[in-house]
């Protein structure tokens, strides 16, 4: 159950992570408003917030977290941006989770 509520709260942390990001990229990058970037401050802070509730250490969190963002960043590239993962990108994806349940399941003493 640990597993789960983990991966769930990266989950969130990532989708934080890319919202928080996209707002300023459609401000820079589509002309959209200014305005985006007070939302997109928030997520980036509830994305840094959220990093804080893993219990275990800080380099091991974010080293786990990386497959999580990697996996959510191609469903978002599939979902909002409209362009279908590649088997390329479906197995980087699966290199990268596979990394992730190693630093995550590994045994501790």
């Amino acid at each position: 159950m640990k597993f789960v509520i983990t991966t769930a709260l990266f989950t969130i942390t990532a989708l934080a992570e890319i919202v928080g990001c996209y707002l300023p990229y459609l401000w820079l990058r589509e002309g959209k408003s200014g305005w985006l970037l007070l939302p997109a401050a928030g997520s980036l802070a509830l994305f840094a917030w959220l990093l804080t509730l893993h219990p275990t250490a800080a380099g091991r969190v974010y080293a786990a977290y990386g497959g999580v963002y990697i996996t959510i960043a191609v469903l978002w590239l599939w979902i909002v941006d409209g362009i279908k993962p590649t088997r390329w990108d479906l197995l980087g994806v699966i290199v990268c989770l596979a990394g992730m349940g190693i630093i995550m399941l590994a045994p501790r003493t």
